[in-house]
């Protein structure tokens, strides 16, 4: 499902507008890798919307082993 779904507008809605472009960065990547590694992108966006309420950011230099 692609980031401007019903469903990823919805889970995206439920979060305090400045956790949202956290949000979409995290269901962009997490998409990306999920087709890379299944060749579709499964994301589960209320899971992935709980994670940042519950205070998920990006915090670490990306490892040169990154495939983003």
């Amino acid at each position: 499902m692609p980031a401007d779904s019903q469903k990823c507008t919805a889970a995206a809605h439920r979060l305090p507008e400045e956790l949202r472009p956290v949000f979409l960065q995290l269901v962009k990547e997490y998409e990306f890798l999920t087709t890379l590694r299944y060749g579709r992108g499964y994301v589960a966006y209320e899971v992935l919307a709980d994670l940042v309420l519950a205070g998920w950011r990006p915090g670490g230099e990306r490892h040169s082993d990154s495939r983003l």
